[in-house]
């Protein structure tokens, strides 16, 4: 979805579409995603009809706050947006969709979202889901985005979220169960997105954005994603040695992560667009596959 044509020779999007984009579906599926491998982890074994029942909605719920998120961001940061090619073509950054129509989108999705969470799950999830809402529209993107190069490590712990809330949404407490698999996509953040901050650096550059490329340097961003692979492999660990899992997700956790630090590796050696790229890629990769492990592990195994 990304372009190297000015935004203005784009065709006009369908009103519907317009609204669509804004909810970053691409990054909503893997949130919901991950959010959902946290509701079968909290099922032993398969789930009843009433269990996937509630999991379909919490699902639903989910996805509604996290596109408001995403609309949000959209918003706030539409002027950024419309000076990298990345992100140009967004309807906001092109203003195929005012302030005022982005903001009741963002508002309605996440008043339902909330309310099918509070009425039709439990209360704790819909307060954790509407604070990660708060956490990544406004904590992460008014406040970090333009202040620190920590940005991504710190708004990091929104994006993090997803498992929380699906185990929560099945047991109605918090555990040590889904802080693993918060720390594992808390940890995973960083290289993921300094990678492509490596090839976008220019944009970034324009936006005015702090990235740690832009503020530090190529060569010192190449060697804190090395630093953090290795740091994700030890948290990858984890759902193993705490037997939230078996030798299935070992196995692909060990052979996932060497293929995280070899492509780090490669990156911190010898730098180049292309390799910055398969880096960015290989991440979503690792993170996708990563949980599919845990769910085939956990009824294979």
């Amino acid at each position: 979805m990304s372009t190297s044509a000015p935004a203005t020779a784009l065709p006009v999007m369908p009103v519907w579409r317009q609204y669509y984009v804004l909810t970053k579906p691409r990054v909503v599926q893997l949130i919901v995603f991950c959010a959902l491998i946290g509701m079968v982890l909290a099922v032993p074994g398969l789930p009843n009809g009433a269990a996937l029942a509630r999991m379909a909605i919490a699902c639903a719920g989910i996805w509604l706050v996290a596109g408001a998120a995403a609309a949000f961001n959209c918003l706030i940061e539409k002027t950024i947006d419309a000076k990298m090619k990345r992100t140009a073509w967004r309807p906001t950054a092109r203003g195929e969709l005012s302030d005022r129509q982005a903001l009741a989108f963002s508002v309605v999705l996440c008043a339902i979202g909330s309310a099918i969470l509070y009425m039709w799950v439990n209360p704790l999830t819909m307060w954790l889901t509407f604070a990660t809402f708060v956490g990544y529209a406004v904590i992460y993107t008014v406040i970090l985005k333009p202040l620190t190069p920590q940005n991504i490590v710190i708004g990091g712990a929104s994006g993090a979220m997803p498992p929380v809330l699906g185990w929560t949404a099945m047991t109605d407490m918090v555990g040590p169960e889904p802080l693993i698999l918060f720390l594992i996509i808390f940890l995973w953040t960083p290289p993921h997105f300094w990678a492509l901050a490596l090839y976008r650096v220019e944009d970034y550059r324009k936006s005015g954005l702090p990235m740690l490329p832009v503020t530090h340097g190529n060569e010192f961003t190449r060697l804190q994603i090395l630093l953090y692979t290795f740091i994700l492999l030890a948290a990858c660990l984890l759902p193993f040695i705490y037997r939230l899992s078996g030798w299935l997700y070992l196995v692909a956790a060990v052979v996932l992560n060497a293929g995280f630090i070899w492509h780090a590796f490669k990156l911190w050696r010898h730098y180049s667009d292309q390799q910055a790229r398969k880096t960015f890629r290989f991440s979503l990769i690792h993170l996708s596959l990563l949980f599919a492990a845990l769910l085939v592990d956990h009824y294979l195994i």
